[in-house]
């Protein structure tokens, strides 16, 4: 039998069939082209791909957690108090 190794993880780890790894990848691309609409954007920082956004009031809209820094999660806090 002939075969090749399948490397990515996370993502598809828990699927059973092409079908189901498919069906992920389709939703999972839905969402980020919804989040890429929305004003998300991919940046690389220390060889790692972040996801960001410029309005932290959307970023948590989404339920997203800041891995920001605290002093900079409470500058964001400061300067939207201020507006």
């Amino acid at each position: 039998m002939t075969y090749f190794t399948w490397k990515e993880e996370g993502l598809t780890q828990d699927c059973e069939t092409l079908d189901s790894m498919a069906a992920r990848f389709e939703e999972s691309a839905r969402l980020m082209r919804k989040m890429s609409a929305e004003g998300f954007k991919v940046e690389k920082r220390n060889k790692r791909q972040i996801i960001t956004h410029i309005d932290s009031k959307v970023f948590n809209d989404w339920g997203f957690v800041s891995e920001e820094p605290p002093y900079q999660q409470l500058t964001m806090i400061l300067e939207e108090e201020i507006k």
